[in-house]
């Protein structure tokens, strides 16, 4: 059990390892999924498309949603977007960069998805298996079929049971060229998906070296500022809980309490938890500075943090994040007499 604690503490105190390891996790599973995925055409003429595209598209699109909700990020992020300006600035790089590398991420399972079915075939052999160049590998001479009708038995090309046009054109040999032209897409594809995400692992941050470097590291600072918030909240509610307990039974028997022999600890005890609760005592202090938090969080300036008035806000009109403005200086002179 101490093995797998100390695996999950890793796990959130290294979070982009963690993220890469779900992608990486989501991208095997899409690709296992569509291996036992039970493909079965519906070989009609107006349906093989809509089908086709379909498998193609769809479960694409719900692995990219699941993408953006296994990242723990998301919150974050529209938590930082819609959260009232206070004395904090909201910087759109910080948030551009938050939600391009959650982007990436989420794309991982749906380019792996693309990828394992067009190099298959199976799906684009039945979406566009009435669309086989009659011209070019098959044999129209002598057909006296009309059009909706040569449709309708090509729709039958990935159904072995019930094609019955091998006069026209065999079935293996359609597969085959479709096949290769889907084999062709999904290279490209894997191509275009390579040298996409080459440019922006490796050439974006060499023209934007400060830039990305600024975003990145405020963006960190928001994830961590944003942990410490709730592991300080999580401790002040596990002192409050306890204190509250602790007085409620003292008044119920306050003639054990008196008795008690280890009165000294529980002080000293109960003088530690005080010191966690950092004062606030009653819950409506507690929901102010919950709301305060929200609606005006400190200013990125440690340096005037002491003319902040007490609940997150500065006195007056002080300007903010301002690291240039001047200071005063102050001359104290002491008499050794």
């Amino acid at each position: 059990m101490d093995k797998f604690r100390m695996i999950f503490q890793f796990l959130q105190s290294n979070q982009e390892s963690f993220m890469n390891g779900i992608c990486g996790i989501m991208a095997l599973a899409s690709a296992h999924l569509y291996t036992a995925f039970d493909f079965n055409c519906p070989c009609l003429p107006g349906y093989n498309m809509s089908y086709g595209m379909g498998v193609l598209f769809v479960p694409p699109i719900v692995l990219f949603l699941l993408g953006f909700v296994m990242n723990n990020n998301v919150s974050m992020l529209a938590e930082e977007w819609k959260r009232p300006t206070g004395k904090r600035q909201k910087d759109a790089a910080v948030l551009r960069y938050m939600f391009c590398s959650m982007t990436q991420r989420a794309l991982i399972a749906p380019a792996v998805w693309i990828s394992v079915t067009l190099l298959h075939g199976k799906c684009f052999i039945c979406a566009f298996s009435t669309s086989v160049p009659l011209d070019k590998i098959g044999n129209k001479t002598g057909l006296n079929l009309p059009d909706k009708e040569i449709k309708r038995i090509l729709a039958r090309l990935p159904c072995k049971d019930i094609y019955n046009g091998h006069e026209i054109v065999p079935q293996e040999v359609a597969e085959r060229y479709l096949r290769c032209i889907s084999q062709a897409v999904g290279w490209a594809f894997v191509l275009i998906m390579t040298f996409i995400a080459f440019l922006i692992r490796a050439i974006r941050p060499c023209f934007t070296q400060a830039a990305f470097l600024k975003s990145k590291y405020w963006s960190h600072y928001i994830d961590i500022e944003r942990k410490l918030f709730d592991e300080t909240c999580t401790e002040h509610a596990k002192s409050f809980a306890k204190m509250c307990i602790q007085q409620f039974f003292e008044t119920i028997n306050k003639d054990m309490a008196v008795g008690h022999s280890h009165m000294l600890e529980e002080k000293e005890k109960e003088q530690e938890e005080n010191e966690k609760l950092l004062g606030i005592t009653d819950q409506n202090t507690m929901n102010k500075v919950l709301k305060n938090w929200h609606k005006c969080k400190p200013p990125l300036n440690l340096t005037n943090y002491e003319m902040h008035n007490g609940n997150g806000c500065l006195n007056g009109n002080h300007q903010l994040n301002n690291l240039n403005a001047p200071k005063r200086e102050f001359v104290a002179y002491y008499s050794k007499v």
